[in-house]
């Protein structure tokens, strides 16, 4: 018999405890598969398909086009994860895109994706997440005229302060919200396509057949197709996130890519059969000309339960907020362990075992973003970098394979997932850069400013001393207020800073 020690069979709890009897503090793996499916489903499905699926039919110009575009995005999200896959389990580190992106190549590109994710995207996203559960939770309340817009951000910003209350406090608490708000979601879904199947099983479906779906003449240009296929590609932004949490995924080897290979199927599939339902019940200038469809669609065509839209659209964001909450602070957490943002950042709670400094930067930083003016021209100028990132990350792949080809891949998908991938990627991007040149350029000036940040804060030099110690000092602040460590008890990330020292977990004796 084999008298080596024995690694097989550790259930997480098990893995937990050792963790602390040698004294260290470290993320508990409380993510199994259901809550990993839960987090990717999601993020993906926000109050877009409920309120506002009418972009990619407004540029196919017909229904067939639109249902055709529908799948081929949820495909080409289903090459872009498949990559991901390959990466999480090759590089196992929390921060997903930002930790491959600066493996493959180097710290500096790896700061500019860093940068625009912390300064704009995360926080504008949320910010209009956290909006859109507002006004659907106040809309009964004021029925003959808009709501009032300071009443609108106080809801959004409670919403904001309960989910990171509730983030703090535990994994598993926020995996749970997690998941019943997902199960709301899905259930929403299955409503609306049950209903749709209904009145297509009665032949009411004028609009699917394929005299109409696909009309005679000449079609809408590749002009709009492409515009269509990028409104498609947005629809599933999200899909990346559960890459942010590997380091809490139980068993990521197999939970990641099974969660992908769940997800993002069942994603499609709901994604095409809600548009068809849609279809069944209204009429493509319905459909365009509507404020929030599957409201329009339960009044048409639920009755009674037609109240159920209005409070799927208020649970799917709530749902969001709270997912994106989870998986963006662990993006700050890594930076921050890569020394690339305040060490404070990538200290964890003694107790809970959550990142509590970085969650509550991703709430600050959120709720400023709900104090400012216009969002969504925000949201606009940084889209299309946030889609650029995906592109650079799989080239990453490829970068890795032909760099280091002795890394460990568990998973290790053809060549033509991330070729197929970048030809559809690169026609998208050279598209958009064609017909909004000012909105991409100024993604991209925002994302160039973060260079000479690098430059002069990461790469320029010893600190002064007394610039070194008023950190230090500020660092232990936060560390006794927050109750926070290092991971394992070890020291900072940082280059090393005058006394004082920051705090460190004692080790048993």
């Amino acid at each position: 018999m084999d008298s080596g020690p024995k690694t097989r069979g550790k259930t997480p709890k098990k893995e937990e405890k050792e963790d602390e009897e040698e004294g260290g503090v470290a993320l508990k793996k409380e993510i199994g598969l259901l809550s990993a499916c839960g987090i990717i489903v999601g993020n993906i499905i926000g109050s877009g398909i409920f309120v506002a699926p009418r972009g990619v039919l407004a540029h196919a110009g017909a229904v067939g086009p639109a249902l055709l575009i529908w799948g081929l995005s949820g495909a080409v999200t289903a090459l872009g994860a498949l990559c991901y896959a390959e990466l999480g389990v090759a590089l196992p580190r929390p921060g997903g895109d930002y930790a491959y992106v600066g493996h493959a190549f180097g710290p500096l590109v790896g700061f500019l994706r860093l940068w625009i994710s912390v300064l704009v995207i995360y926080p504008t996203n949320q910010a209009v997440i956290a909006l859109t559960f507002a006004n659907y939770v106040l809309q009964p309340l004021f029925p003959t005229c808009g709501t009032p817009e300071p009443a609108l951000r106080v809801l959004a910003a409670a919403c904001l302060l309960v989910l990171t209350w509730v983030n703090c406090g535990s994994v598993r608490w926020a995996t749970r919200v997690q998941d019943v708000f997902t199960a709301g979601k899905l259930l929403a879904l299955a409503l609306i396509v049950g209903a749709g199947a209904a009145l297509i099983a009665r032949g009411e479906h004028e609009w699917l057949r394929p005299s109409r779906a696909f009309p005679a003449g000449p079609g809408p240009g590749v002009g709009p197709l492409f515009l269509a296929c990028l409104q498609g590609s947005f629809a599933y932004g999200g899909w990346n996130f559960l890459n942010y949490v590997t380091e809490e995924l139980r068993q990521p080897r197999r939970n990641l890519p099974l969660a992908i290979g769940i997800s993002i199927p069942l994603v499609t599939f709901l994604y095409v059969a809600a548009n068809v339902a849609y279809l069944a019940a209204l009429s493509p200038r319905e459909i365009l000309q509507s404020p929030a469809v599957a409201v329009t669609f339960g009044e048409r065509v639920l009755g009674p339960l037609a109240w159920v839209m209005p409070l799927a659209v208020a649970l799917s964001t709530f749902g969001g907020v709270n997912g994106s909450l989870f998986t963006c602070s662990r993006l700050f957490y890594a930076g921050a362990r890569e020394g690339q943002l305040p060490a404070l950042l990538a200290m964890i709670h003694v107790r809970r075992h959550t990142p509590v400094p970085a969650l509550l930067l991703t709430c600050v930083s959120t709720l400023l973003m709900l104090v400012t003016g216009d969002i969504d021209t925000l949201i606009n100028y940084v889209g299309f970098v946030n889609y650029l990132w995906y592109g650079v990350t799989v080239a990453g792949l490829l970068l890795l394979r032909r760099r280091e080809p002795r890394l460990p891949r568990p998973i290790k998908v053809p060549l033509l997932c991330p070729a197929l991938y970048l030809l559809f990627w690169g026609a998208l991007l050279l598209f958009s850069l064609w017909t909004e040149p000012l909105v991409c350029g100024i993604g991209l000036a925002v994302t160039a400013t973060g260079a000479p940040v690098y430059l002069l804060c990461l790469r320029g030099g010893p600190r002064p001393p007394a610039l070194r110690r008023a950190l230090a000092r500020l660092t232990l602040f936060g560390q006794r207020l927050l109750l926070v460590v290092y991971p394992g008890g070890g020291g900072a990330p940082e280059r090393p800073s005058p006394t004082p020292e920051p705090l460190k977990r004692p080790s048993p004796t």
